[in-house]
């Protein structure tokens, strides 16, 4: 159901240092042993900077994350995070760099300027066997999920990637926002992050598409159960996440992803984000923000203009 950006046909380009291909050989040479130095010297610098513990740290990190993983998986440091799978050495490396490295750099390009503070596992299992009994035995949990969670405990992603890597993409969001944006409300944390279960690539930059909620959607819409905007913006994470036994909170999560998803089709979703982040103080649920980035003071109205948006959209 779900889209690996592993999969997508997305061209990555390599851009390497320029502009001294027009200068002599040896004059080249003496310029980049200089600046060859200087990398040394500034890397020394900040290593003592920093107490001269980060790489240390990490290396520990990594270490130990080689002696805790069951014989046939593969480690991998994929800056800020460490991904760790029972596919092929290859494919682990692959879903490093094309899926968790991809979705870092688009994401990072198009909202979050930090990086999370702590060092982040993710645990790819390569099917639902592996899933179920490596969660038991290595986390001593019982996923409630067959796609796929977020440990606090662990500090880890735990994923079954047989699913596909929409899981994976949308997990990556909430670390992110959580370093930039912690008062972010839920609607506005699941929602982006559900955006990016299905996505790919558009002009160089990360785009969700229509996915799997669409349908949910379209038949509430249809039976007249929408939420208004200024209910869904107000959510608590109880509301939200439906601890409430009536609540039909996949529902939810479908009508903040494609209230999302209208910002992106119309180009303001990244100002959405800079005015909402830049006034949450004043405006903690993010609809006044919403109203001024959309030039609609009648969200009652904006939603009838909304829902015939989405009942117009098709998946797959």
């Amino acid at each position: 159901m779900m889209q690996s950006a592993l999969d997508n046909e997305t061209t990555h380009k390599k851009f390497g240092m320029t502009g001294d291909d027009d200068l002599p050989s040896t004059r080249r040479i003496r310029i980049r042993g200089i600046l060859e130095a200087c990398l040394v010297v500034l890397g020394l610098l900040c290593d003592w900077a920093v107490g001269g513990e980060t790489n240390d740290v990490d290396g520990r990190h990594v270490a130990g994350l080689k002696q805790k993983a069951p014989p046939g998986f593969t480690v991998v440091e994929q800056r800020p995070f460490v991904v760790v799978g029972d596919e092929s050495p290859e494919v682990v490396r692959l879903r490093a760099t094309r899926t968790v490295q991809w979705a870092v750099d688009a994401l990072k390009q198009e909202y979050f300027e930090r990086d999370p503070e702590e060092t982040i596992d993710i645990w790819l299992f390569k099917d639902k066997a592996s899933y179920e009994r490596y969660t038991r035995e290595l986390f001593q949990d019982q996923p409630t999920t067959p796609f796929g969670y977020y440990s606090s405990v662990h500090h880890a992603l735990i994923m079954n990637i047989a699913t596909g890597g929409g899981t994976l993409v949308h997990e990556i969001v909430h670390p992110f926002m959580r370093a930039n944006f912690p008062a972010c409300p839920p609607w506005f944390n699941e929602g982006l992050a559900s955006l990016y279960e299905q996505s790919g690539e558009r002009n160089g930059r990360i785009r969700g598409e229509t996915n799997w909620r669409l349908a949910g959607l379209q038949e509430a819409v249809r039976a007249g159960h929408t939420l208004s905007f200024q209910r869904l913006t107000a959510m608590t994470e109880g509301e939200f996440y439906g601890k409430n036994a009536s609540s039909n909170y996949s529902q939810f999560y479908a009508q903040a992803r494609y209230l999302c998803y209208y910002l992106q089709e119309r180009g303001l979703l990244r100002k959405y984000y800079r005015e909402f982040t830049a006034n949450s103080r004043k405006d903690p649920t993010g609809i006044e923000s919403l109203k001024t980035v959309l030039g609609e003071q009648d969200l009652d109205a904006f939603k009838k203009k909304w829902e015939a948006f989405v009942l117009k959209l098709s998946f797959p």
